[in-house]
């Protein structure tokens, strides 16, 4: 159907004539594509220190650099509460230079909010086709890392191979809580192309979706479950809510009653294994025992609160658990103990900016609503996770900050009457 002089897809999405297209061309851009791609995949690969995705980094970032990605005026407020965020963490380290962990921790949160800044400068270019092959390279990465882990949970290679946790599927990561919520997004982004008709091959998306679903569900990670069925939710909701065609809602309800069916009938299989019941039984409850009592978690969180209002530089990197023999388990609580007031109130900034940014890319149409569809609801629960789980180094949130703010930067420019040369499609392969 035209839109003026431009072509839309189902999503909304602007498809620009050929002649149009400012189109990454040359054998560097092609290098740069397939770097990025791998770096992307290889997020899942946490059991190896370093790892594939940090030896990646560095050329992939410098190759970018000197090709066409830039800082955007739209970016400025996330770069700086980045920018701030590190500072105070560097601050705090001060004191403790002679330690060798806290330098290390700080060093890989300082190298991560690096790459935090290159997202947000990446996909805010060309920016409807770079969160796609983005998402892809993610999605290949998920499939990699759920067959891992259920391959772990069943013992099918054995533990010396791949990661198993307490009897929770861990794959090629060593925590299982990471594992569960690092597939989310995936999640997110096989079922709302299946919801609007997307997908181009239905039978392999739903297999994905199957063999992801299922591995969250092994992970048996309390957080991850939540996430993942609100996560589902908000997508489903919000791509119904935004539809301007009966017949999408009418699909997206009929395939949603089907999704919960088919659902039901999944975790019930699990279940039937005798050792899948038994772990079910166990993670189902609100809280553990090493969350409970004076030396528990929330009792840690109880007494160090009062702490940190007397101390403007907080704690310093990585120095809560050794006040209190556990990490704090929550991420809000970790930026004032690790960077101070100006850390924590950076961090808590960065949240609640992209939270309002990203509510209204899904919620305002734009050629860009379909993928903050996919990207934002993930990426908020984290920001909800971030509450019983330390997140701040999780390779994955960070790519995600980068991608609602690009797609932020793509939409201001569509407002003012641009076109984003890259917003051809928003489709599974």
């Amino acid at each position: 159907m035209a839109a003026g002089w431009a072509g839309t897809t189902l999503n909304g999405a602007v498809a620009t004539p050929p002649w149009s297209r400012r189109a990454a061309t040359g054998p560097l851009h092609t290098l740069g594509y397939i770097l990025f791609g791998l770096f992307i995949f290889f997020t899942c690969f946490t059991f190896m220190k370093p790892s594939p995705y940090d030896f990646l980094a560095p050329p992939t970032i410098l190759l970018w650099f000197l090709l066409d990605i830039r800082i955007h005026r739209a970016t400025l407020i996330v770069i700086a509460l980045l920018a701030i965020y590190l500072a105070a963490i560097l601050v705090s380290l001060i004191p403790y230079l002679d330690e060798s962990l806290p330098v290390e921790w700080t060093y890989q949160t300082v190298y991560l909010g690096i790459t935090g800044i290159f997202f947000v400068m990446f996909f805010s270019d060309d920016t409807a086709r770079r969160v796609t092959f983005g998402l892809k390279a993610y999605l290949a990465g998920c499939l990699f890392a759920a067959i891992c882990g259920i391959l772990s949970y069943f013992d099918v290679v054995g533990e010396s191979i791949l990661f198993k946790m307490d009897g929770r599927a861990s794959g090629v990561f060593q925590d299982p809580n990471l594992l569960g919520s690092f597939l989310i997004l995936s999640a997110l982004y096989l079922i709302r192309g299946m919801l609007v008709g997307e997908t181009r091959r239905v039978f392999l998306s739903a297999t994905a979706l199957l063999v992801i679903l299922a591995c969250v569900f092994l992970s048996f990670s309390r957080g991850s479950w939540g996430a993942c069925v609100v996560g589902i939710a908000l997508t489903i909701g919000l791509t119904w809510a935004t539809s301007p065609s009966r017949a999408i809602r009418r699909r997206i309800a009929r395939l949603s009653a089907l999704a919960l069916v088919v659902g039901a009938v999944l975790i019930g299989g699990l279940l039937s294994v005798d050792s899948v019941a038994e772990r079910f039984t166990d993670r189902a409850q609100v809280t553990k025992d090493y969350d409970e009592g004076e030396t528990g978690r929330f009792g840690n969180q109880r007494r160090g609160i009062p702490m940190l209002i007397d101390r403007p530089l907080g704690f310093g990197p990585l120095r809560w658990r050794r006040i209190f023999d556990l990490e704090p388990h929550n991420t809000y609580i970790g930026g004032f103990a690790n960077g101070g007031w100006l850390g924590g109130f950076a961090f808590i900034s960065i949240v609640l900016t992209t939270t309002f940014v990203g509510f209204r890319l899904c919620l305002k149409p734009s050629p860009y609503q379909g993928l903050s569809q996919v990207v934002f609801p993930a990426l908020l629960m984290f920001f909800l996770q971030a509450f019983q789980i330390d997140i701040e180094k999780w390779r994955h949130v960070y790519m995600m900050l980068g991608m609602v703010w690009g797609l932020e930067v793509a939409r201001l420019a569509w407002l003012a009457g641009q076109r984003d040369a890259g917003a051809a499609e928003f489709r599974i392969s």
